[in-house]
């Protein structure tokens, strides 16, 4: 990637994105501190433990939505150790709207009231979901947060992994998220292993500049990911081609959802563009001139 490439990235999002995507950025690439980024994060929360407040772009309204939990939890995961008092506010709002089993929908029926992208106030089943379950369980186990939810959560990740017959690109990347972090990293690798073939079934390896897909780099944002060795260098090189082309010429990558709403397509397009910036640079595409983020401790 090459300088004015990165700099047209920087002023797209001081242009267009939300506070505290300008924070992440600054974090991120230009060895800003993670205070302002959890202040800014903390007028997201809610009383009852959760995340709302349009924390998902296509999410609008106040209250507490799994979704806006797993997008909290992807923000704090970058800033080093998640607070036990956060991550036990989270589970315990989890706790409050799961189903039996522990898990978790995408959305709840709260999210009719609201503003929020039509696909989501068109929901009709509010059942827990394997895809965002996993996700934020994977999140909890990384940063070591205990609850009674997560474990009743983990059981049912573990049922379905065992068991899943078939999977969709989401499911695929809460699933691998999931089996990143699972203390269990022998079983975690067997069920890898099982589901390897199922998982690139769905998840184009020959990605085109102009397609909105499922890339390899979805599963496997940075060479270390236990999601890397089911792709072939060729395909990830690939990817990562067409991920430096796919920058707009105002420097911001487009989101690839569909266009509801100009305020929640800047918010997921600054929310996007930090995203790719940080997959190049995890596999050596942004070079050794960006410092890199310092962790809290």
């Amino acid at each position: 990637m090459t300088w004015d490439a990165y700099h047209a990235a920087e002023h797209f999002t001081m242009r267009t994105a939300r506070l505290i995507d300008r924070h992440r950025f600054a974090y991120h690439f230009q060895n800003g501190p993670t205070a302002p980024i959890r202040s800014a994060l903390a007028a997201y929360r809610n009383l009852d433990g959760g995340y709302g407040n349009g924390i998902d772009p296509d999410m609008r309204g106040h209250a507490s939505q799994p979704g806006g939990v797993a997008t909290a939890l992807q923000y704090l995961d970058e800033l080093g150790p998640v607070p036990h008092s956060i991550g036990a506010g989270v589970c315990q709002f989890l706790a409050n709207v799961c189903d039996p089993d522990g898990s978790v929908p995408h959305v709840l029926p709260t999210i009719r009231h609201t503003e929020a992208a039509p696909w989501l106030l068109e929901t009709e089943d509010f059942t827990g979901r394997l895809d965002i379950t996993a996700l934020i369980c994977g999140y909890l186990h990384k940063h070591h947060i205990t609850h009674q939810w997560r474990d009743t959560a983990t059981a049912y990740c573990w049922k379905r992994v065992d068991t899943l017959a078939w999977t969709e690109p989401h499911e695929a990347i809460g699933v691998c998220t999931f089996l990143q972090y699972a203390p269990n990293r022998t079983r975690a690798m067997q069920a890898l292993n099982r589901l390897s073939t199922m998982i690139r079934a769905v998840i184009d390896v020959h990605p085109r500049t102009e397609a909105h897909v499922h890339t390899p780099l979805d599963l496997a944002p940075h060479p270390h990911h236990i999601a890397r060795p089911l792709f072939t260098d060729a395909e990830i090189n690939r990817a990562l081609d067409v991920l430096e082309e796919q920058q707009r010429a105002d420097g911001g990558w487009d989101a690839a959802w569909n266009h509801w709403d100009p305020a929640a397509t800047l918010e997921r397009e600054g929310m996007r563009t930090i995203q790719r910036l940080r997959v190049l640079r995890a596999y050596g595409r942004v070079g050794t001139y960006l410092p890199q983020p310092r962790q809290d401790r």
